[in-house]
């Protein structure tokens, strides 16, 4: 038990290697970068429903109300890789980029309570656009080159109570924390001098959710699970610093920094809205689930990049799956222990570039793998999908993701008989 514990703080104290954050959608360019899915890779296989599930052995990130469920104190850890494509109707690109998802651990305290904490990604940045601007001969005149990398992270608390029996509240607070690099280099053909404009932002700010759940029998064996989240509406603080630099671009393609013309330090900040989760599901405990999840949220306000082709609406997302295990506690069958899970969802994003909106449908589907005869699990989870479009103001992305996560149960506080 002690190596364990020993063990998972020196995953937690790993934060630099943790924040070495991969992205590759040039969707990153705009806001504070793509949102990753705050959910486990078992919520995420099941199309990212969660608010209404609770189980005593395993966590769900969507609402801390599910920690009152939680019976056995649980360890998980998670790796992804993204594989994209992308293609604009004249040109294509593929590329693909790993990293860590999350680490979290679970302790229950008694049979009414349960405590969470843990870190993942909240945004991703890493993108690298070329504008290229021709005269009426078809010669490259300029060009603008943007690139961009980094994004945010968030360390959570959250913690759960069962107010009486099938009715649980949750709350659980965030810190965020991260920084963002936005560069755009331009040249001109025949000119010696280029210039490299640089925004610096570091990434500040606290996120408070909280949520309900109610079971009800529908008879001996179903059970109907509902829930309820309430994202509140935070502010990020922004310290940023603006750079402009005058560079030589030489005979040999090389370029070499010559001056600095500009370097100023500014503040601002980010406002994320209120964002509202509803969600309902049908099932037998340990057997089979089936639900339906909505979310919704009001736009993004003081962006980091400000563009004039660009806006932000208010967003959604509508998701169904679930999972079934033909015997979760089967011994004579290692098969019938597995956890088959699917999903799919449908995603407004509130992004519209050109007064085009950017939209984003995705389906997933994963197994749970027993190890020995504990309840602990392998799960692995796919997920393919689109965003976005082919037309002169859009790009359309073709995903596939790829998730891994380990999920570790043990009882602490276990009473020891004497003999």
């Amino acid at each position: 038990m002690i190596r364990k514990i020993i063990g998972l703080l020196i995953i937690f104290t790993s934060i630099q290697n943790f924040a070495q954050r991969n992205n590759t959608s040039p969707y990153s360019f705009f806001g504070i970068g793509e949102e990753t899915s705050q959910k486990t890779v078992e919520e995420i296989s099941m199309g990212e429903i969660g608010a209404a599930f609770n189980s005593p052995f395993k966590l769900t990130f969507s609402n801390p109300a599910s920690l009152a469920s939680l019976r056995f104190t649980t360890y998980t850890l998670a790796i992804e890789n993204k594989a994209l494509s992308i293609d604009d109707g004249t040109n294509s690109e593929s590329a693909s980029a790993a990293s860590l998802s999350y680490m979290a651990m679970g302790i229950p305290f008694g049979k009414k309570a349960g405590l969470l904490f843990g870190i993942q990604p909240n945004t991703t940045v890493g993108y690298s656009l070329l504008e290229q601007f021709k005269d009426s001969e078809g010669t490259i005149t300029s060009l603008n080159l943007f690139t961009g990398e980094g994004g945010t992270n968030r360390v959570f608390l959250g913690f759960g109570y069962m107010l009486r029996k099938n009715l649980s509240i949750g709350f659980e607070a965030a810190y965020v924390f991260g920084s963002i690099d936005n560069n755009l280099l331009n040249r001109r053909d025949a000119v010696q001098l280029a210039t490299m404009h640089q925004i610096k932002s570091e990434l500040t700010g606290f996120t408070v959710k909280a949520g309900v759940q109610y079971n009800a029998k529908i008879n001996e064996k179903l059970i109907l699970k509902t829930g309820a989240v309430v994202n509140f509406d935070n502010d990020l603080k922004n310290n940023g610093k603006e750079y402009l630099f005058s560079l030589v671009n030489n005979s040999g393609g090389l370029i070499i920094p010559r001056d600095t013309i500009v370097n100023n330090s500014f503040e601002s900040t980010v406002k994320i809205p209120l964002k509202t989760v509803l969600s309902a599901g049908v099932g037998q405990e340990n057997k089979w689930y089936a639900g339906v999840e909505y979310s919704f949220q009001d736009a993004l306000d003081g962006l980091l990049i400000q563009s004039n082709i660009v806006s932000y609406g208010s967003s959604n997302r509508i998701s169904a799956g679930g999972f079934y295990t033909p015997k979760f506690n089967s011994i004579s069958s290692y098969w019938q222990r597995i956890t088959y899970r699917a999903g799919f969802n449908y995603k407004q994003t509130g992004l519209v570039v050109n007064n085009t909106s950017v939209n984003d449908f995705g389906i997933s589907f994963g197994v749970g793998l027993p190890i020995g005869q504990q309840l602990s699990n392998i799960n692995v989870g796919f997920e393919l999908g689109t965003r976005g479009k082919k037309s002169e103001e859009l790009i359309k992305e073709n995903f596939f993701n790829f998730r891994l996560s380990l999920t570790l149960n043990d009882k602490w506080f276990r009473k020891r008989k004497l003999q």
